[in-house]
């Protein structure tokens, strides 16, 4: 029986926050909203279960602000659905990069905030902007209990013939220089989902899921178990993506730093943020629907760069299948696999020598549930839209349980 708590979930980001409350019981969405432009000039989007909604520029100077004025607006006497903050039981985190250290999801302590602050040069988009959003949240509300799911916790299973780069493995024993993987709680949703949708036993299939967006990757799960992940050290390791630049030889950046005169933060910063299709498309664009607006119009720099994000995700699943000898289940998921339904069509292109083929009727719904394939086929091919909040949710929910026993 899960226990009921209303749970505050927040997805901290450098200059912005999601957050949701979720009812435990029930699986309910009572308020979600996103805080963005933090620091900038502040714009604040929100919405309760009975629909109400509101969209207002708010000045947010910094995390604490941006989470004073949610909660402010979750006691809100129209908008609210609470009435005081001691109705929230627990507030759930997502944080990205745990190193080995975090295997699994854990009570947030001033030692797991000095354990991830070590890992920091490993997610310098994410981490810190993780850090400041759980500092936030013990100002404004210091006797709530807080708990942190790390997106690299559910890659934990990945085998060293997985995760070992071909560098001196004193590397790896000195400093766990290794790959990680990352999205884990999206691909940890979706396998599971994906398994239920088809009524399927989740620890007997081989499922590929692709978590495509802005930031993408793709993970290969076998028997509920990920065997691998295209993303490595850190987050740009893999495909190629919005503004990050994906797999790149070792041999361009000493190349480009000396004809360029590159510093090694000039080098990151590039792969980081003017890579991918932004830089494929010679900076038009690093959002895929713009892309798909400018491919229509004969745009060949968009066009091209489309083709590139089609290929590599197409070769990953490939490898994928090898890796697990086979494959059930292959799962789109986020922004571009949700949505973007010529890029399914294409990446399915490259795959019908796994009995791969999707029906075109069925390949145009957007955001829902749906499986491509047609019946019989081979390999099941279907549109899971990833819930990383309810996933993180769920989480906090044995991380409280837990702590529950242990008192």
């Amino acid at each position: 029986m899960v226990p009921h708590m209303k749970i505050l979930i927040i997805n901290s980001g450098s200059s912005s926050l999601k957050f949701q409350v979720i009812e435990t019981d029930t699986d309910d969405v009572l308020a979600k909203g996103l805080c963005e432009r933090i620091g900038i000039d502040g714009k604040f989007r929100y919405k309760n279960k009975d629909g109400k909604s509101l969209k207002e520029q708010v000045v947010m100077e910094d995390h604490v602000q941006a989470v004073n004025h949610l909660l402010k607006i979750l006691k809100d006497l129209e908008y609210g659905v609470i009435t005081d903050y001691s109705e929230i039981d627990v507030i759930g985190h997502r944080l990205v990069h745990g190193g080995e250290k975090f295997t699994g999801s854990v009570l947030i302590t001033d030692e797991v905030v000095d354990a991830m602050r070590e890992f920091n040069d490993l997610a310098p988009l994410h981490n810190p902007a993780n850090l400041v959003g759980i500092e936030a949240c013990q100002k404004l509300m210091p006797d709530t209990p807080m708990a942190g799911v790390f997106d690299t916790a559910f890659n934990q299973t990945m085998p060293m013939k997985a995760f070992l780069y071909g560098i001196p493995y004193e590397y790896y024993e000195k400093y766990k220089v290794r790959r990680y993987g990352f999205h884990g709680i999206s691909h940890q949703y979706v396998s599971r989902r994906a398994a239920e949708f088809m009524d399927q036993d989740y620890e007997s299939v081989k499922t590929i899921v692709c978590h495509l967006g802005n930031g993408a990757s793709i993970c290969a799960v076998k028997f509920g178990k990920v065997v691998d992940n295209s993303m490595g050290f850190t987050p740009l390791e893999g495909l190629v993506m919005g503004t990050r630049s994906g797999d790149v030889d070792a041999g361009v950046l000493e190349y480009l730093a000396k004809k360029e005169d590159m510093s090694l933060a000039d080098l990151m910063n590039m792969l980081n943020k003017k890579s991918g299709v932004l830089g494929l498309s010679k900076n038009f664009s690093s959002d895929f629907r713009e892309l798909t607006a400018a491919q229509y119009k004969g745009n060949y720099k968009a066009i091209s760069a489309r083709e590139i994000f089609a290929y590599k995700v197409a070769k990953y699943i490939g490898s994928y299948a090898a890796a697990m000898n086979g494959v059930d289940n292959i799962v789109f998921t986020a922004g571009v696999g949700e949505n973007d339904i010529d890029m399914r069509e294409e990446i399915c292109s490259y795959l019908t020598y796994l009995g791969v083929t999707i029906d075109e009727v069925r390949n145009r719904e957007q955001g829902k549930e749906v499986r491509l394939s047609r019946r019989g086929a081979p390999v099941n091919v279907l549109v899971i839209p990833t819930n990383e909040e309810l996933e993180i949710a769920r989480e906090v929910t044995k991380v409280m349980e837990q702590q529950k026993e242990l008192r």
